[in-house]
């Protein structure tokens, strides 16, 4: 297990943030805020997957007096995510956000931070400073001669300091950039310097074929090194597909345990079933559930029982046919047509054992 680094604690609605609690996952809807209904399903959707932290987008006033029903009924604690108008902060925290996600230094003077600032406090709403490559300063730009490490980082100390000045420490840093090894130096180096959570993102990582690698490697060495508090996989699209990756590259640091964590082969010449067609379907009817269950789908018996002896279960395939086995142990003998029935059934089973035991 991984040392997490020491940092403040806080409450963002009902999740912890900091090293005391566990690094949580975030996404961000793409619905219009405007657009109550559409908006609160899609956060719903987002939470039925893992989710645990939403934001939103606040456009204009009427974004930001809708935020009063998203918030009374979202499931999921809301962070609006607000640029130039102080005005829609001041409108968010009295609708009920959980968190605000803004720079001070781009919302007015600082008596206009000030008013934001004691709101928040009121509230005890957190902010989090949101610092991305697109995004710096064109002092620190000419500086540093664009987009550095140095740029990125004092950028995201000078929007501290205006808070700390304010006597406000609930503090949240996020330093993103597309290229993932400037976001990974900048997290390390804002990481010596403050003791405020973090929160981990590649930044326009693109689509699901590029994001997804460059999330896993991004976010995964910073996590890998103790840094990080939440973490958001962006991808162009759907947000719900951001979902399960962040899930992944937890559970595959040791960092989560519930869900399940498919191990499949990568099939071969003795390969003789449609082993790609089994994985998909298992990982799609698996996608919600919330145990933490280890299945292994293998295309033979040497990568059967064998190599996936630890697996609660598991199939291996045969010719036309597979078996099915748990802990190791082969259990039953089943013709292809019925192996993802029979499967099913099985996993099912083993969560209704594990709730027994839980009960």
């Amino acid at each position: 297990m991984f040392q997490r680094r020491k940092t403040v604690n806080f409450m963002l609605g009902k999740v912890g943030i900091g090293s005391d609690y566990p690094v949580s996952i975030q996404s961000m809807t793409n619905t219009d805020t405007r657009d109550v209904e559409k908006t609160l399903q899609q956060i719903n959707e987002l939470k039925e997957l893992g989710c645990e932290i939403v934001r939103v987008a606040v456009l204009d006033k009427e974004a930001a007096d809708c935020l009063k029903d998203i918030c009374a009924q979202s499931p999921l604690p809301v962070v609006a995510d607000i640029h130039f108008d102080y005005r829609l902060a001041l409108k968010a925290l009295e609708n009920g956000i959980s968190g605000l996600r803004i720079n001070p230094g781009n919302i007015g003077s600082e008596t206009r931070v000030q008013e934001v600032v004691k709101a928040a406090i009121y509230y005890d709403v957190p902010i989090r400073i949101g610092v991305n490559s697109g995004s710096v300063e064109k002092d620190l730009l000419e500086k540093y001669r664009g987009v550095t490490v140095e740029a990125l980082v004092e950028s995201a100390l000078r929007h501290v300091h205006i808070l700390e000045k304010l006597n406000f420490t609930k503090i949240k840093i996020s330093l993103k950039a597309s290229y993932v090894p400037l976001m990974i130096e900048a997290y390390r180096k804002i990481a010596q310097k403050v003791d405020y959570p973090l929160h981990l993102g590649v930044t326009e990582a693109g689509n699901e074929r590029n994001g997804v690698v460059k999330s896993a490697i991004g976010i995964g060495t910073l996590l890998a090194e103790g840094i990080g508090d939440t973490i958001r996989v962006s991808l162009t699209g759907d947000p719900l597909k951001e979902i399960p990756v962040a899930k992944q590259i937890l559970r595959s640091l040791g960092l989560r345990q519930e869900g399940v964590e498919l191990v499949s082969c990568p099939t071969c010449g003795r390969c003789q079933i449609n082993l790609e067609q089994l994985v998909n379907q298992v990982d799609k009817l698996t996608a919600k559930v919330k145990e933490p269950l280890k299945l292994a789908i293998m295309g033979c018996v040497v990568n059967g029982p064998g190599e996936a002896k630890e697996a609660d279960l598991g199939i291996a395939g045969g010719k036309g046919e597979g078996l099915i086995f748990k802990k190791g142990k082969i259990i039953a003998k089943v013709p292809e047509e019925k192996l993802l029935t029979v499967f099913q059934e099985e996993i099912e089973k083993l969560r209704r054992s594990d709730k027994d035991e839980n009960d």
